[in-house]
């Protein structure tokens, strides 16, 4: 799955601004853990960032598609959204 440049940088502000490292986001890329990687990150967390997510992209997140990998990386997260948002939703 490719993603694009600015649902990354998109991906890695919502991240930062729910989790509260704000001041990391210019050390955060594709390859930045997150899920055990992220103490901020708890499940309590995922589930305010999924559903920042969902209002930002316009998506429903179907739960059944969720697992550990969604959460692996910053960009394995932009991946998902890229992979999910509707076409032409910017």
């Amino acid at each position: 799955m490719d993603m694009t440049t600015s649902t990354l940088d998109e991906v890695k502000v919502l991240v930062a601004e729910i989790l509260g490292i704000v001041d990391r986001l210019d050390s955060m890329n594709a390859s930045t853990g997150l899920f055990g990687s992220l103490p901020e990150l708890d499940s309590m967390a995922v589930i305010e960032l999924i559903t920042a997510i969902q209002e930002k992209f316009g998506f429903e997140v179907d739960h059944a598609n969720i697992t550990m990998d969604t959460f692996e990386t910053i960009g394995a997260l932009a991946a998902f959204v890229d992979a999910n948002r509707p076409l032409g939703k910017p």
